[in-house]
């Protein structure tokens, strides 16, 4: 994790101090300071050790109170002094013995063990990144960790507790190492990284949901934990994995001071003597395997790891010593274990204490992140002006000649995919078939094969050329390199809209999988623009509302999984995947549509495109209006998503592979951009259900989770492209 020393003052990239930013509030002891580095004139360093000692008493306070709390919760009427009695040992109180030791012990025990964990791995992540917004979510360990556990279920591995530590942290590892290294270590901005972090844990979650589809004996049980569940089978494995948490937080603490001086640069770290990259090195394997043991007690609790840092840091700006990471890693263990505590007494406070139970207490946790996510982003000042489009090479030496013969080469292959998409599958069929399939001839055989065929390569074409048209629009509009429908969070709430469809109707017809996708992608969209309409940076903060947008908007969907039936939610999980299956006309006429506005559209205004890549000041000069263009080109992205994800489901990655590839053919000109956009996407999609129609013949695999298996290694290359640039 080789990283360029940033300089020692705060980076106009962070959220400022009191959200964490690059450097801490106040330097360590031995360093000489001026007042502000020292916590300000004499009377108010001296209140710093009151106001310390009263936020410890407030975090305690919260952490005693939650506990009581949980503890009280059940379906047993028990009384608060009748568990102390039970807890001490006193006599005469069998059933509430019995009801602590077998049924809410283990359970609140996992939860601090589980708190005390993540809030101390997201502390020390953001302290070695230099970045408020790492976090083991934002950094791919839970999504690593997720999908190690889940290939280990799939080969029939029965991991005990530490054992699954090993496996879950491996996983954790890799993909935070991935993550860090792409994205630019410590010199990475907020919003770069936790893009980076989003898009792997899109890819790693898409290759975690094939395994679920394809392995649904070996792997039952595991949807419900990859939400976080704080249910277990007694204290077994808690006591397995608590004295690693408790070397690894002793390490924490003991690293603090090295932590501290790495918040002032690496050059100035290293003429103070430390050793950077093993204490980086140290620190990250230290929170990794913290965020990796709460993976394997309770699954992957999303965003306690972001949240618990970020309330202490906000502490911070009144309590100055909370900034040295020896108080801010044990007091993010404090604060991480009352919020998952808190989450889960409002989760069996809302749904009772017996489906309460069921429900993942992770769906509270994220989208309580999702929400601190969408307020940090309104004081993120991070613009991405780094990675604007204009600085990516763009166009091949034939493109400058001749564009029209590229695009016609691109329309003859298009049409070899959808004639191997007619041809190939579970069956093979040839072009005489066809011709007699189209004549009316066929036989009875040929009549069902093609009469589901054909529609389904349609279907793939049309989603994945509206796909990717919005995907370009989304890029060009942001000028980010990075974004597409799913980064900005509108493929999450269209799925979303369309699951509480098919979850709540009985029988839903596709009008109204379509309208409630259609709801959810509008819903998304408002709220994307209107929390970032009106200031600066709004590239940088709308990719931040999308991402909390999308994460929000996951946790409830997940909340609809796990509570509806078994057969509602197979069905629900293989549409996620992105399935082409049993798609008919109905399907097909909303993405005709919407990519007839589209075409309409974009050829009236791919002028003003050209001009809006580039910055807020050159369209505005030769007179583009460039809000009501912005908001134009957004809403039909929006419309052309929902389309797309109400036929076949949410597709990964086609809307940031198909703009990026046409880019490098035939330039920026959005004339000719456009159309090559369209044609690659609807390719890729297409290309992506014969994979999953014939790969692991009769099973098939969602073409969704195909794309996304194909476009997280060009994401890599293309974040390392970006970064290679960028040096």
């Amino acid at each position: 994790m080789t990283t360029t020393p940033p300089a020692a003052g705060p980076r106009p990239d962070t959220l400022g101090p009191g959200a964490g930013g690059a450097v801490p509030a106040d330097l360590p002891a031995h360093l000489p300071a001026g007042p502000s580095a020292a916590g300000g004139p004499g009377p108010v360093r001296a209140r710093q050790p009151l106001r310390l000692t009263l936020a410890l008493v407030v975090l305690g306070a919260w952490l005693v109170a939650a506990a009581a709390w949980h503890l009280t919760q059940g379906t047993a009427d028990v009384t608060v002094g009748e568990l102390w009695r039970a807890l001490t040992g006193q006599g005469g109180l069998d059933q509430a013995a019995a009801v602590v030791t077998a049924s809410r012990l283990p359970r609140l025990a996992a939860g601090v063990l589980v708190g005390c964990a993540l809030g101390a791995s997201g502390a020390a992540l953001q302290g070695v990144a230099r970045n408020p917004l790492a976090a083991p979510d934002t950094l791919g360990v839970n999504a690593g960790a997720y999908l190690a556990v889940t290939a280990a279920a799939v080969v029939g591995g029965t991991l005990g507790a530490l054992p699954g530590v090993v496996v879950a942290f491996a996983g954790g590892l890799a993909a935070a190492g991935l993550v860090i290294g792409l994205s630019g270590g410590a010199a990475a901005s907020p919003v770069r990284l936790v893009l980076a972090g989003s898009a792997i844990t899109l890819g790693l979650v898409s290759i975690t949901q094939a395994l679920l589809v394809l392995f649904p004996w070996e792997t039952q049980g595991l949807f419900a934990w990859g939400a976080g569940s704080l249910g277990q089978n007694g204290m077994g494995t808690v006591r397995s994995v608590a004295p690693v948490v408790v070397v690894a937080l002793a390490g924490l603490v003991l690293a603090g001071r090295r932590l501290d001086l790495l918040q002032l640069g690496d050059d100035t770290a290293r003429s103070l003597g430390v050793d950077v990259v093993r204490s980086r090195a140290v620190v990250v394997v230290l929170g990794v395997l913290l965020a990796t043991c709460a993976v394997t007690v309770t699954g992957p609790i999303g965003f306690v790891g972001l949240c618990a840092p970020l309330l202490v840091r906000l502490l911070a700006t009144w309590v100055r010593p909370l900034t040295r990471h020896r108080v801010l890693v044990p007091a993010a263990a404090v604060a991480g274990t009352a919020l998952v505590l808190t989450a889960d007494v409002a989760l069996r406070a809302v749904f009772g204490p017996v489906s309460g139970v069921t429900v993942p207490t992770g769906v509270v946790t994220s989208l309580i992140g999702a929400v601190a996510l969408i307020l940090l982003a309104r004081r993120a000042r991070a613009a991405l002006e780094p990675d604007t489009l204009v600085t990516l090479r763009a166009g091949s030496a034939l493109a400058r000649r001749a564009p029209a013969v590229l695009l016609g080469a691109a329309v003859v292959l298009l049409a070899g995919v959808v004639v191997a998409g007619v041809l190939l599958g579970d069956s093979t069929v040839l072009l005489g078939d066809v011709q007699h399939w189209l004549a009316g001839r066929a036989s009875v055989r040929l009549d069902i094969i093609l009469d589901s065929r054909v529609p389904r390569v349609a279907a793939a074409l049309l989603a994945g050329a509206c796909l990717a048209l919005a995907g370009g629009l989304v890029q060009t509009v942001t000028r980010n390199p990075l974004a597409d429908p799913g980064v900005l969070g509108v493929a999450h709430a269209a799925g979303l809209g369309a699951v509480l469809v098919i979850v709540l109707v009985p029988a839903p017809s596709f009008a109204a999988v379509f309208t409630g996708a259609l709801a959810g992608a509008v819903l998304a969209g408002l709220l994307v623009f209107g929390a970032t309409a009106g200031t600066e940076a709004a590239a940088g903060r709308m990719v931040l509302v999308g991402l909390g947008t999308g994460a929000g908007a996951g946790a409830l969907t997940t909340l609809l999984l796990v509570r509806t039936d078994p057969w509602n939610q197979n069905r629900a999980i293989t549409w996620l995947g992105g399935s082409t299956f049993g798609a008919g006309t109905p399907q097909l006429v909303p993405m005709v549509v919407a990519l007839l506005i589209g075409v309409l559209v974009v050829a009236r205004t791919h002028r003003d495109l050209d001009l809006v890549q580039v910055d807020d000041v050159t369209p505005r000069v030769l007179g583009v209006d460039l809000p009501r263009s912005r908001t134009a080109h957004v809403a039909l992205a929006v419309l052309l998503t929902a389309a797309a994800t109400a036929a076949i489901g949410p597709i990964s990655f086609v809307g940031l592979v198909a703009p990026h590839a046409a880019r490098m053919l035939i330039g920026k000109r959005h004339r000719w951009l456009l159309p090559m956009t369209v044609l690659l996407g609807a390719a890729l999609v297409a290309v992506a259900d014969v994979v999953g129609r014939t790969a692991i013949a009769p099973a098939q695999l969602p073409a969704g989770l195909v794309t996304a298996v194909v476009g997280t290694p060009y994401f890599l290359w293309l974040l390392w492209r970006m970064r290679a640039a960028r040096r």
